[in-house]
């Protein structure tokens, strides 16, 4: 009778321990989870807009100072691209585990800025930084440009963030050697013709974001891909008309590059409009600039929905993408009237 009990003890005393262990499994993978879905939220965090003027733009010569033209644009863009390796999580859109892995919204945020990095840095390298069409180009730039075009989604050999990190760096020595005595082909030409042509790059940006946002509740268009222009032709003949919806699982993606390319723009806007003053004075398209800017602040407002919404039209719930759409419609017009007032003489 003894053993019996004993050995009925030993057996309750054993499945109690074998179910205290599972249940202490369980209740830390349910912390676990739980500390991945914080982090996930403090990664998904917008970082803010920062101020683009830098004391170090101005040299000092004797008693005066001088100020270093293209410093502050060249400076912005640096910013802006290491903000995508130093901000909360660092570059999250190649990781492969979680929490990031199960993040899009902030990786679609990373590609809209990455995309106006690009532009810029083309840009630089293949008008800013030139006198004209024969001249050499920069060898820092020429080393830069194609390091942020290095694959967003390369997590491994190389990794993605290494190539933006080594671009960042090429910047940099670009940026530090404008207005060195000793460094006379380190180059940044405030022309109007130069600003027109990284407008016509941002137009275009702006003028695909603004139609994906718009298709959100499904739009169906006239074909003009050939209007203007009689003797046009194309590759394969196209329909007349064209059904454009963007996929709603996609449509958060969308809004979120959107918002991305914008907080980017918006500092690179208020640089360029500390570079090219002159420019702008002269053209008396200062206000026109300022009122961009003001239009693509506006994106960067707080979203107080969870999740971003897509209501119809003219419905009952709210539409983000097409509010959005809308901002991004007015500044890229203004843009598009900006880089005319530029060409002309």
């Amino acid at each position: 009778m003894w053993k019996f009990w004993k050995k009925e003890t030993e057996l309750t005393s054993g499945v109690s321990e074998s179910a205290s262990f599972i249940k202490l499994i369980i209740i830390s993978l349910l912390v676990f989870v739980f500390l991945l879905y914080l982090l996930g939220i403090y990664w998904s965090s917008e970082p803010g807009l920062f101020d683009v003027e830098t004391e170090n733009a101005y040299v000092t010569t004797g008693q005066d100072k001088k100020f270093i033209v293209g410093y502050t644009t060249v400076a912005a863009t640096e910013k802006v691209a290491s903000t995508l390796l130093d901000k909360p999580g660092g570059y999250l859109s190649n990781d492969v585990l979680p929490p990031s892995v199960f993040l899009d919204n902030i990786p679609s945020w990373e590609f809209g800025v990455l995309v106006q990095v690009r532009d810029m840095a083309s840009v630089l390298r293949n008008h800013i930084s030139r006198s004209q069409s024969q001249s050499l180009e920069n060898k820092y730039l020429k080393d830069a440009e194609p390091l942020f075009n290095n694959d967003h989604l390369a997590w491994a050999f190389p990794f993605a963030e290494d190539k933006y990190g080594s671009g960042v760096e090429k910047l940099r020595l670009y940026k530090e050697n404008l207005g060195q005595v000793n460094s006379p082909d380190n180059q940044f030409y405030a022309r109007a013709d130069n600003l027109a042509e990284w407008l016509s790059l941002v137009e275009k940006r702006l003028g695909g974001l603004s139609q994906r946002l718009a298709a959100s509740v499904g739009q169906e268009r006239v074909n003009t891909d050939l209007s203007g222009d009689s003797a046009a032709t194309q590759s394969t003949q196209g329909a007349n008309s064209l059904t454009v919806k963007t996929p709603w699982f996609e449509i958060d993606n969308t809004f979120y590059e959107a918002r991305g390319a914008c907080w980017a723009l918006i500092h690179l806007l208020k640089a360029v409009q500390i570079d090219f003053e002159t420019v702008l004075e002269k053209k008396n398209a200062r206000a026109s600039l300022a009122q961009i800017i003001r239009e693509l602040e506006a994106t960067q407002e707080a979203i107080w929905s969870p999740i971003i919404l897509n209501g119809s039209g003219f419905g009952l719930v709210a539409n983000h993408s097409l509010v959005m759409a809308s901002y991004i419609s007015r500044a890229n017009a203004a843009i598009i009237d900006l880089r005319d007032l530029l060409n002309k003489g």
